[in-house]
């Protein structure tokens, strides 16, 4: 189902798709020429499923050229960040700190988000039309929540300041929207380790990490990723239904209706998943078909955009109605990655905090936008927010559709050449560092046994 709604980009403006054609070029080259895609067109999702899944697919960081991009826009600690340590003891025992953390009933997790989104909710008027970006708008609630979970305590302003800049600062220079700012992770660095020296983190940090592991773990595990990722989801999943209105008013009518706010998580996740590629570095030989075998040391990319648009009628639509006759389990349809392959600590806290961080929403407001709708939503989801009981005047709110509209065509072609001239900058600074590569040469407690039997590189 749609709602008609075109792309900004499609009438009117020009995205130069030779700059970001581009940009993809530059990245792919730093991973050198030992890399796969999975799927591809040689290779189905049933080879995708089978080599995701294969022990062999266990390498995270070593021997990755990729590797040292991602640890530069990672820093402080990326060598203990959960997604990127080796498989072994350390890896166990930090996954284990994060499942604690992460723990709780669902009501009372549901009940935590909902007073989360509802306090930054209590900043937006509610006698006129607000532009926002969806983004921007959530991510100092997900910071309170983060911080609620880690310390068992209400979020200081301060450190909601400190979270929500360290967090936007990395997804931001991810995205190649902006550089690095060292000194505003550095504010969060120091703030933690005051914390952990005090004995204040109320949970049993990971045993395998010195003081300062565990400070890094605690800014990269709880206090970036799960920041970042939650409010990407939310701001995914409120532009969706900003653009399929159809669908908008069904949840607001139907609050109670747990199985079609799943539907819609389940659609706006397979279609636009938070993950582009997630690679992993083969630590011994993994056969792709009867002729082609990877050898130990590859590097493997798993498309989940390629993965998820196949095994659907038509996979480009957003309808989520589709799950009606649809079984997550049994589809194309990993939003958490795959059980046999470290998949995502919060695979069950997402959905229930997200339902009520969308109901909270909608509760107050309609939600309306004109703006593209992309994977990787670097314009941050620019969305009209319309208090519920307000009559706006249809040329007004008119006016404003033409405004997002204009304004996201324009920022994408500006947005495009700055990515480009900003990735190149970071990859060429990224391959001066050499964090990985430095440390897994430097550091014979970061290696994987494992791999280095296998003959990995790094």
């Amino acid at each position: 189902m749609r709602s008609g709604t075109k792309p900004a980009t499609a009438d009117t403006w020009w995205l130069p798709r030779g700059v970001v054609a581009l940009r993809g070029r530059i990245f792919e080259k730093v991973n050198g020429d030992r890399t796969v895609t999975l799927p591809d067109a040689a290779h189905g999702p049933d080879v995708f499923e089978r080599v995701y899944a294969h022990p062999a697919a266990n390498g995270r960081s070593a021997g990755a050229g990729l590797s040292d991009l991602f640890w530069y826009w990672l820093s402080p600690g990326p060598e203990v960040h959960q997604e990127h340590l080796e498989p072994g003891e350390r890896y166990e025992d930090v996954a284990a700190a994060t499942r604690r953390m992460l723990a709780g009933s669902s009501a009372e997790l549901a009940a935590a988000a909902g007073r989360a989104v509802a306090r930054v909710l209590d900043t937006v008027p509610d006698t006129r039309i607000s532009l926002v970006r969806l983004r921007d708008l959530v991510m100092p609630a997900w910071a309170e929540f983060c911080y609620e979970m880690v310390f068992r305590e209400p979020c200081p302003p301060r450190a909601r300041e400190l979270i929500t800049a360290h967090a936007d600062d990395v997804i931001n220079a991810l995205k190649c929207t902006g550089l690095r700012h060292p000194g505003r992770r550095a504010r969060l660095t120091a703030y933690l380790r005051e914390r952990v020296a005090a004995g204040d983190v109320p949970h049993e940090l990971p045993a395998s990490l010195s003081p300062q592991e565990q400070v890094h773990y605690l800014q990269g595990t709880m206090f970036n990723t799960a920041v970042v990722q939650l409010s990407e989801a939310t701001a995914h999943v409120l532009l969706a239904l900003a653009r399929h209105p159809e669908v908008q008013q069904r949840v607001w009518a139907h609050p109670d209706d747990d199985r079609y706010l799943t539907h819609v998580l389940d659609e706006t996740m397979r279609l636009y998943p938070l993950f582009g590629i997630a690679h992993r570095i083969t630590t011994d030989a993994i056969p792709l078909d009867e002729h082609t075998t990877l050898p130990a040391g590859s590097v493997v990319c798993f498309s989940y955009p390629g993965y998820h648009a196949t095994g659907y009628d038509r996979p480009d639509a957003f309808d989520p109605d589709r799950w009606d006759t649809l079984s997550a389990k049994d589809a194309h349809f990993i939003p958490f990655g795959v059980a046999a392959n470290r998949p995502c600590p919060a695979w069950r806290l997402s959905p229930l905090v997200l339902r009520a961080a969308v109901r909270e929403v909608l509760r107050r407001f309609r939600l309306d936008s004109t703006a593209s709708h992309t994977r990787s939503n670097p314009h941050r989801a620019p969305c009209l927010l319309i208090p519920r009981g307000l009559s706006p005047q249809p040329r007004r709110t008119e006016a404003l559709r033409r405004f997002v509209r204009v304004r996201d065509g324009v920022e994408d072609v500006t947005r495009s050449v700055r990515q480009l001239v900003l990735g190149t900058v970071m990859v060429l600074h990224a391959r001066r560092q050499r964090l990985a590569e430095r440390y897994f040469e430097e550091s014979p407690a970061g290696r994987c046994p494992v791999a280095h039997q296998g003959g990995n590189r790094g």
